[in-house]
């Protein structure tokens, strides 16, 4: 062999010699960014951990909260307000009834009739609210609602008349915190959910008063949805800061605005302490920010930003649409959890459709997937344990000698609750470990769809003045 021919041999396994070594290299890198991966979702699923013992502390903080909350105004996180609904619907109301549910970006107008042979006949309207009287003043905003509802009264049909010389009777579902003075007034404690007015019921007391009416082993109700709170019905001899004389019911339905909630045994992980941070309300509604159907998806995605800037888990760049809070909803986090198909196509349709992520591999995809049950299981385990929190405080967590039979049904309500079914398997899974086989089995978690529209109606029927004034005489 010549000396060019030798040289040109030598060359040529200097080249293979290099060209394995940047593989090697590669591989070795990008291993090491795989790992650095999994370290950070690791490191998170160990911050999210819910075991039953944690799960416990949280419900006892819960109970403490309620009673530090029924003690006084401004000695709990929890609100306790006192909602002044003492006569819940016994399921024998009649009578044609209106409701107005005002508790987002549209309000509904529903007219309803109890007592017809399929219980309740139902007919209502919803009207979407023009975004410049979210930011107005209140006067402007209540005359377009009340001009909404004539409007709707006048379609009254002949099957739906109320009798002569009667006054038509509504109930108010207002989806905002509320410090009530009366059954029928109170003062609003801040608004929430993109409204600003500068002037200016409960939908979980409504959705307590629809599942109570045909269920009277409803004690409580929570909604799951967007957002979440908590009602229950309390003894009124167990508020010391309620003042005046007793309702003969002896009961109070108590509004929790139980997304306040916070403690130190709450698994908060740096996402959620980012979040909190970056939030309009930082250091409120820090239980909510960790359970509701509003911030789920958000955690996923400051969890996958965070392993796309330190461990290129997407490659060189950092997605530019994973950067944008709040891109990522909870039900696209949902139909992603659910993804039963074997090569994981609804969750790369979703991080290409949503995020601009696309050429995946399986086992990132997997990875998502995994992110997704971690903070859904927390999310439904916190909920849970929030539920147990109440049962304690009314004493029905453990069956007594003589109550074995005796069931107690939380009222459900919200999207999150109704369409996450990975989110309530788990929730439901959390209360039996946490209950036990016996107790488990007299307490019964169902949905109460449309409860709190429906609801509204339901105590306007409870509370009918015509209604006391035939039972007075």
């Amino acid at each position: 062999m010549g000396k060019v021919a030798v040289a040109a041999a030598v060359v040529g396994v200097a080249a293979v010699s290099a060209a394995v070594v940047l593989v090697v290299r590669h591989r070795m890198q990008s291993s090491g960014k795989w790992a650095k991966a999994m370290d950070i979702v690791k490191e998170f699923d160990e911050k999210c951990a819910t075991p039953i013992a944690k799960l416990r502390q949280v419900a006892d903080a819960m109970t403490v909260e309620m009673h530090a909350g029924l003690a006084s105004d401004g000695g709990s996180k929890l609100k306790m307000l006192i909602s002044y609904v003492d006569n819940l619907p016994t399921g024998d109301e009649t009578g044609v009834f209106y409701a107005l549910d005002l508790g987002g970006t549209n309000f509904r107008v529903l007219r309803v009739k109890l007592g017809e042979v399929d219980n309740v006949k139902k007919e209502f309207e919803e009207v979407s609210i023009p975004p410049e009287l979210m930011i107005g003043k209140s006067d402007d905003l209540f005359d377009f609602i009340a001009g909404e509802l004539a409007k709707f009264v006048a379609t009254e049909g002949e099957d739906m008349q109320i009798p002569a010389g009667t006054q038509r009777e509504l109930g108010f579902t207002f989806s905002f915190p509320v410090k009530q003075s009366s059954i029928a007034g109170g003062t609003l404690v801040r608004w929430t959910k993109g409204f600003n007015i500068e002037d200016a019921v409960n939908d979980t007391v409504g959705t307590l008063a629809g599942g109570r009416y045909t269920d009277p082993n409803v004690i409580a109700a929570v909604i799951l949805g967007t957002g979440t709170n908590a009602a229950y019905v309390e003894r009124a001899n167990a508020i010391p800061k309620w003042q005046g004389l007793l309702p003969k019911s002896g009961e109070m339905v108590i509004n929790m605005e139980w997304g306040n909630f916070r403690s130190s045994h709450l698994p908060l992980s740096e996402y959620d302490e980012n979040l909190d941070s970056d939030s309009l309300n930082p250091g409120e509604q820090i239980y909510e920010k960790m359970i509701s159907g509003m911030y789920l998806g958000e955690i996923v995605r400051r969890v996958l930003l965070k392993m796309a800037e330190e461990a290129e888990f997407f490659g060189d760049t950092v997605p530019s649409k994973l950067e944008k809070p709040f891109i990522l909803r909870t039900p696209d986090m949902s139909a992603m959890h659910h993804d039963s198909t074997a090569d994981l196509r609804v969750v790369a349709t979703k991080l290409k459709d949503i995020l601009e992520i696309s050429n995946t591999s399986l086992k990132m995809r997997k990875v998502v997937v995994e992110l997704c049950d971690i903070v859904a299981t927390r999310g439904a385990r916190l909920s849970a344990a929030g539920i147990l929190g109440i049962l304690k405080k009314i004493g029905r967590d453990t069956v007594k000698e003589g109550e074995e039979n005796h069931k107690s049904v939380i009222a459900m309500d919200g999207g999150l609750f109704e369409h996450y079914t990975k989110f309530r398997n788990a929730m439901q899974t959390a209360m039996d470990e946490l209950l036990g086989e016996e107790a488990s089995r007299n307490i019964i978690i169902k949905l109460s769809n449309d409860g709190s529209g429906l609801g509204a109606a339901l105590l306007a029927a409870s509370h009918s003045q015509y209604r006391e004034y035939a039972e007075s005489t």
